[in-house]
């Protein structure tokens, strides 16, 4: 499942190969960007990639999230089984970079 939405000026896209993106992992997406525009105002696109390889016990699932802000983007990936707590600490990675860049 991949798409795009225009969400308070921000371009998101979310690429999720064979997954599905469930409503309430939306929800927190858009969250995200409410956290992150706390540190920056000028989020231009957020690119986010849900990949699960594997399957049963030897699963692996993966997110990265891409700022794109004026000057470098900030990236940040995180490994997990809970799309809502990896969706949180990449948002906070990325947050750390913010500030770090300032």
């Amino acid at each position: 499942m991949n798409y795009t939405e225009n969400y308070k000026g921000v371009k998101i896209d979310v690429q999720s190969p064979n997954l599905d993106v469930s409503e309430s992992v939306q929800a927190e997406i858009r969250a995200s960007i409410d956290k992150l525009s706390r540190f920056t105002s000028n989020i231009n696109a957020l690119d986010i990639y849900f990949k699960s390889e594997g399957q049963g016990g030897t699963a692996t699932t993966t997110i990265g999230m891409r700022v794109g802000v004026p000057g470098p983007d900030v990236f940040a990936e995180e490994k997990g089984e809970n799309w809502i707590g990896m969706l949180k600490s990449v948002t906070d990675k990325n947050i750390r970079q913010l500030q770090k860049d300032k």
